[in-house]
């Protein structure tokens, strides 16, 4: 042993130094040929600021699962990486821009990107260190940036490919605007929220008939786009006007009256208006009918030139002085208040314009398909963990629509396309023409979401066929929220398939969203955002690593409790002073090597077996990522077999003069205590890392350790009588309590099984019934006796060692109504079709076992209950 641990855990100097040293040491650099490759390839943060809650249990998932994967034995490659992230980088650069009192236009393309770039090396520091007190055991070596040579590379060669093979064009389409950034969007980075808003009413005259309808429409600032008024062809109220003309009250313009069956003759008032540049539905109409396209707006929400007096007014300040003005005129029928879905911008939050602009578009059926043909493959589909995510995935790209790549930015991968100056000529390719001077190249840069999707193949050296990429991809695991299922997943499956022939993982895990304790998404506005770098200096990186991890099930949102955090650390703490009480029981200068398992009590048995089914269950938990559920399992053997039952069961081989049994006992606490911090590793590195350079150990790190493996050759041991004599101890001192008796005081038992047969007593067993509860075991008793329910059985005392009778009848019937509720709990799920049809065999057999010790128990207790009321 090199060290002892201090008397009180300290998160601070526990986890201080250490990860630059293993990161210096190079524990977490992949490579090793010998061993089977696993790839986990990070989820890149961007590069706006720092990591929020979110990011550390996504971060975190992952970690967990490269650690286990090393200790299992396989060469783990967990690649870091981040995102450009163009719109929100763009914003935080032209935020700080502005208060220095400048724009990106007074400096120009060039220097706002190296101002951009300036920005991306700060806060990728930030972001280095915060990886690193997470404690995420990645491979620096391999970095990547969204935006490095060799990622340009990639996103040139994919975009000039794709326009080739014709999957890529260039068009008109009414496209997703975002005023503030000034940017197109595709449609998954809109959002929509119910907003108060109004309907506005107008009259229209018939210019041929001075005939009046009403049209109806909630952004009146568009009618100076407006081309035409559109009604039904089958519509008896306005047959008559097609083809003459009606006066537009915002501009006085003659448009004409057409006919259209898109038009509900049942919805508003059967006649609309269509402005064809600034909605899709009126975009359609306008294709069919060959008719004009005017916008009236500037790109940053202003009217332009055809709004005649309010030109270079806001559109909402437009909006309101054109009411006033037509009411003026006599043409507002009225106003009515309404609660409208209104699409807002992802990344700016403001209101959306539908709007018509050159885009360049990705053809998305072809793709999709190919992705949704290779999931009925079980070789090449993408599996979802949870399960039904992968129908969400599925649907999605079965209704998919084209995707607008373009984006009016700086900040990004400009687009591989110029155009001739003279000609016109448009040239797509991956290097520069050879005379540019001749040559124009595309202002608009290309979607993150576009360099994003080739993250799992990329980062490996793609479109090279590098050694990385031949050996480390297809990833195995990716760890994403919801959310993203639609920005991210879907892209990489596609762009993986098409470039790769390939899936782009094997796994994805689903995790859901970090709500505050009241169930509310975490948001600025609400104030109830977590830094988690805050949560660590208060409870340390273990503490919120196993919250995290072990709180919530795939796919579901968690709750962030400062209360589950502190238990975490509570935790960790009892695992602390475990470990010392090992240490300071275990023999001076004892190595690894010297652990003699070959005379253990009946307790060092028990709790070593109890090791074996630990690991066998964490270890299939692991597999499935129900880390929930290895969570539960850990807790519950380490804080209750280990530490509350085995660890004082223990002081009585350390305390007698058997040395033999001594050895064993003290051999049997080192096994243990090694293998929990092999299992805890995952979760709390660097408590785990303490633990182990404090107790004997073979490696210079645990990170170089393997994964706990089922001991064999232990003598059998009797797991369920073990069981069944700590839940008679449990009992015994609760009776004790309830009847007054002092702990000391010495009173008699008898054990029966669920059948009623008397239980022998063990003389290792009787042992610590002896001691640990301060009750002989002994084979009959006669006369009145009070029955309680233990595990697998029933424990029988003489009333007459017991104070009180009432009591007893208080507490029998209590237990009798706890039963009837088990009962009929467990018998409506057994006479459950549904149930009997779906649950795994083990389960529905395991529940017949708990309906059948109910009932047996349930019998005891009504009997004794006949005894004492009769």
């Amino acid at each position: 042993m090199e060290k002892n641990l201090a008397q009180k855990y300290n998160h601070t100097e526990v986890e201080e130094g250490r990860y630059d040293e293993w990161v210096s040491k190079g524990y977490f650099t992949a490579g090793d040929k010998s061993k089977d490759p696993f790839t986990i390839v990070i989820p890149p943060p961007n590069v706006t600021g720092i990591l929020h809650i979110g990011h550390a249990w996504d971060n975190t998932l992952q970690d967990i699962i490269s650690r286990y994967k090393r200790l299992q034995g396989f060469d783990m490659l967990y690649l870091p990486g981040m995102d450009h992230a163009g719109i929100a980088t763009q914003a935080r650069v032209d935020a700080r821009l502005k208060s220095e009192g400048i724009s990106r236009y007074d400096i120009g393309r060039e220097k706002f990107l190296e101002r951009a770039w300036e920005w991306k090396e700060e806060y990728a520091a930030v972001i280095r260190k915060q990886w690193g007190k997470l404690g995420n055991s990645l491979d620096y070596t391999r970095e990547r940036f969204t935006m490095d040579d060799g990622f340009n590379d990639a996103v040139r060669h994919v975009f000039v490919s794709l326009y080739n093979e014709g999957l890529i064009y260039r068009g008109w389409r009414i496209i997703n605007w975002d005023p503030e950034a000034r940017t197109a969007l595709s449609n998954i980075e809109v959002y929509y929220q119910d907003d108060p808003g109004k309907m506005y009413y107008f009259n229209y005259k018939v210019e041929e008939t001075n005939d009046c309808f009403t049209v109806a429409t909630t952004r009146p600032e568009t009618m100076f786009g407006d081309v035409c008024v559109v009604v039904n062809p089958d519509d008896d109220r306005f047959r008559h006007l097609v083809g003459k003309h009606a006066i537009n009250p915002a501009n006085g313009e003659a448009i004409e009256i057409i006919a259209d069956s898109y038009v509900d003759v049942e919805f508003g008032t059967g006649a609309m208006k269509c402005t064809p540049a600034h909605d899709p539905n009126d975009f359609a109409i306008a294709e069919r009918h060959g008719l004009p396209k005017p916008i009236c707006m500037n790109p940053d929400g202003t009217m332009n030139e055809l709004a005649g007096e309010y030109n270079g007014m806001d559109r909402y300040e437009c909006r309101d002085r054109l009411v006033e003005r037509i009411k003026s005129e006599g043409n507002l029928i009225k106003i009515e208040d309404i609660t409208h879905n209104v699409a807002h911008s992802e990344r700016t939050h403001c209101v959306i314009e539908p709007y018509l602009s050159e885009q360049w578009f990705v053809k998305m059926k072809p793709l999709a398909e190919d992705v949704l043909k290779n999931q009925n493959d079980p070789d090449q589909r993408i599996n979802f963990y949870p399960e039904r995510f992968s129908r969400v995935f599925e649907q999605w790209l079965e209704n998919i629509e084209d995707w607008c790549i373009s984006r009016q930015l700086w900040w990004g991968h400009r687009i591989p396309a110029w155009y001739h100056k003279e000609t016109g000529e448009v040239l797509v390719t991956e290097i520069e023409p050879e005379d540019p001077e001749n040559w124009v190249q595309d202002e608009d840069v290309l979607d993150t979401w576009f360099s994003s999707a080739l993250w799992p193949f990329a980062t490996l050296g793609w479109p090279e066929n590098t050694e990385d990429y031949q050996r480390y991809y297809p990833n195995d695991t990716m760890v994403t929220g919801y959310d993203i299922i639609f920005f991210w997943v879907a892209r990489m499956a596609f762009q993986s398939r098409h470039f790769t022939h390939n899936r782009p993982f094997k796994d994805v895990l689903i995790h859901g969203l970090i709500r505050d304790a009241q169930g509310r998404k975490m948001s600025k506005s609400l104030g109830n955002g977590i830094d988690p770098m805050q949560v660590i200096d208060e409870y340390g990186v273990d503490a919120l690593r196993f919250f995290l991890t072990t709180n919530s099930t795939p796919g579901q949102d968690m709750r962030y409790i400062p209360e589950k955090v502190e238990a975490s650390w509570n935790f960790i703490n009892k695992i602390w002073n475990a470990s010392r009480f090992v240490i300071m029981n275990l023999p001076e200068g004892m190595k690894a090597s010297d652990a003699d398992l070959s005379s253990l009590s009946v307790y060092d048995a028990w709790i070593l077996n109890r090791l074996n089914q630990v690991i066998e269950h964490v270890t299939a938990n692991m597999e499935k990522y129900e880390f929930a559920l290895v969570g539960n399992e850990l807790y519950s053997f380490v804080w209750d077999d280990f530490c509350s039952w085995y660890v004082e069961m223990s002081k009585s081989s350390l305390n007698g003069d058997n040395q033999e049994a001594k050895r064993a006992t003290q051999s049997t606490l080192y096994v243990c205590l090694n293998a929990i911090v092999r299992l805890l590793h995952p979760f709390m590195p660097f408590v785990t890392e303490e633990i182990y350079l404090a107790i004997p150990h073979t490696k210079e790190s645990i990170n170089l350790e393997s994964w706990p493996k089922i001991l064999n050759d232990l003598p059998e041991s009797d797991l369920e009588s073990m069981e069944r004599v700590i839940s008679a101890i449990q009992k015994i001192r609760e009776v004790k309590n309830t009847n007054d008796l002092k702990p000391s005081a010495v009173i008699h038992v008898m054990l029966k099984d669920l059948n009623g047969n008397v239980i022998k007593a063990d003389p290792g067993l009787s042992a610590i019934l002896s001691k640990m509860a301060k009750a002989e075991w002994i084979d009959s008793l006669e006369g009145d006796l009070t029955v309680e329910n233990i595990h697998g059985g029933n424990l029988y005392i003489p009333s007459s060692e017991l104070s009180d009778p009432e009591e007893e009848k208080k507490k029998l019937t209590a237990e009798k109504e706890r039963l009837e509720a088990e009962i009929r709990r467990s018998s409506g799920i057994l006479s459950n079709p549904g149930f009997l049809k779906k649950a795994p065999e083990a389960k529905v057999a395991e529940e017949r076992r708990k309906l059948d010790a109910y009932n047996k128990q349930y019998q005891v207790i009504v009997d004794r209950l006949n005894v004492l009321n009769s």
